[in-house]
């Protein structure tokens, strides 16, 4: 897939963000540290973000925006929010990193044991490529097997054997499966389309004696917001106990959002694995891996699976990681009853505005994740990679540059979820429609 031709902004009110890219391109590769943050898939220049507060980030030249990226997902009680910002200074103040334990790993791993039912035994790591990785290593340690499945378009990280044909940025930029990957990695990786439970089972009766783990995100969220449809997750969970496979979640976007157990206790299916991530840290670099006891005591020093990380359990991040989640069981858990009426309220207004527009639209959405799909035609649906992949880019491109220059952060690519936040009150929602409208007017106009 190519990218998107440029197209000018609508002012000139980029003018530092423009010249902090050319800087940071002559020294960093694309000018940015995750390829998505270039905007090429939207044809626009990134812009670059000095503070964010509540449901605001404020850029360089001083423009503000509402703000839908949320960091990809953690920051579920907005930019800056005062009971991790808190936590985090007091933590900052005895010592940033110690490569020794402390007892703040064990109160945090106590709290994600509790909350979440696929996770006995936990181990933090420092992102969700690694907590992936790590969970696949165990999958084969644990199993004896070779071979894992995952769903086309699903994204879990960039190490090498789960980077085929991946979503997310790597959709967008068109490269499903990145150079530098040997084959020899690759061809113990199955691929069947999300959603599909037939292609699942016709994987596992022909590789079902050498397949380690079936890995899936519960809702995909790097080819849009996708939810599995009814039964999907049951029927991944009935075919791996029939088989003898592992289940694993990859819950490092769903988990904590979209329910305090993760989307694992929303659609009441238990894995035998889970990656974690994102809110665990407090929007500090932080992930986890977990599971079962049985399968978790095989890791290092209790097993033979070896896996380590100097920062991992990073005081920092587990004292963010502990103030957030405090945050969210608050009063009976409070925070996603909020967030859900905000969500649903947003929901409502963007199809209102998408009509009024004449701009036809697939809008998923579970809880605070959302994402419009630009389709062809009224009726047209997304249910898995091949679908989303169909979809209009150039329309969200459009309203994409239109959203930006109206004030309102989207990320900069198709293929990403929306993250409402506690932080996004009555004016922001009203500011999010209100530059929709025009947005979706200019998305419309794309022949």
């Amino acid at each position: 897939m190519s990218d998107i031709a440029p197209s000018a902004p609508s002012t000139d009110r980029y003018t530092k963000s423009a010249a902090a890219h050319a800087r940071a391109r002559k020294v960093m590769p694309g000018g940015v540290s995750s390829p998505v943050r270039a905007y090429k898939a939207v044809g626009r220049e990134p812009v670059t973000v000095v503070s964010g507060q509540g449901a605001c980030v404020t850029d360089i030249d001083g423009n503000e925006y509402v703000d839908y990226v949320c960091s990809y997902g953690p920051l579920i009680l907005g930019h800056a929010a005062p009971e991790v910002s808190s936590a985090l200074a007091k933590a900052a103040q005895k010592g940033t990193s110690f490569g020794m334990p402390t007892e703040a790993e064990t109160v945090l791993a106590e709290k994600i044991v509790d909350a979440v039912p696929g996770v006995e035994v936990v181990r933090f790591v420092n992102s969700g490529t690694e907590a992936a990785m790590s969970a696949i290593r165990l999958a084969r340690a644990a199993s004896g097997k070779n071979n894992i499945i995952k769903c086309t378009g699903c994204y879990h990280g960039h190490t090498d054997s789960l980077l085929v044909s991946a979503g997310s940025a790597a959709t967008t930029l068109g490269v499903p499966s990145s150079p530098g990957v040997p084959q020899s990695v690759t061809e113990h990786t199955l691929l069947v389309p999300f959603n599909d439970l037939d292609a699942v089972r016709a994987a596992m009766q022909e590789h079902g004696s050498d397949i380690a783990a079936m890995a899936v995100e519960p809702i995909a969220g790097n080819m849009g917001c996708v939810p599995p449809a009814e039964g999907y997750l049951q029927g991944l969970r009935d075919l791996c106990d029939e088989f003898g496979i592992y289940l694993l979640f990859d819950e490092v976007m769903t988990g904590f959002r979209v329910d305090y157990g993760g989307a694992q206790k929303l659609y009441g299916v238990t894995p035998d694995l889970v990656c974690l991530g994102k809110v665990v840290g407090g929007g500090l670099p932080c992930a986890a891996y977990g599971g079962k006891e049985e399968v978790m005591r095989q890791v290092a020093p209790d097993g033979a699976m070896y896996q380590a990380g100097t920062l991992s359990g990073n005081p920092l991040a587990m004292a963010a990681g502990t103030a957030m989640l405090d945050s969210l069981a608050a009063d009976d858990f409070a925070v996603y009853a909020q967030l859900e009426a905000t969500a649903a309220t947003l929901e409502a207004g963007l199809r209102e505005a998408a009509a009024e527009a004449g701009c036809p639209i697939y809008l998923t959405r579970v809880g605070s994740m959302l994402c419009p799909f630009f389709v062809d035609a009224e009726g047209d649906e997304v249910h898995n990679y091949a679908d989303a992949t169909a979809t209009r880019t150039d329309r969200y491109a459009a309203f994409f540059g239109t959203m930006l220059d109206e004030g309102v952060m989207l990320a900069p690519a198709a293929f990403e979820a929306w993250f409402v936040s506690t932080a996004h009150d009555e004016q922001a929602i009203s500011q999010t429609l209100a530059a929709a409208r025009k947005a979706f007017a200019a998305a419309a106009a794309i022949a």
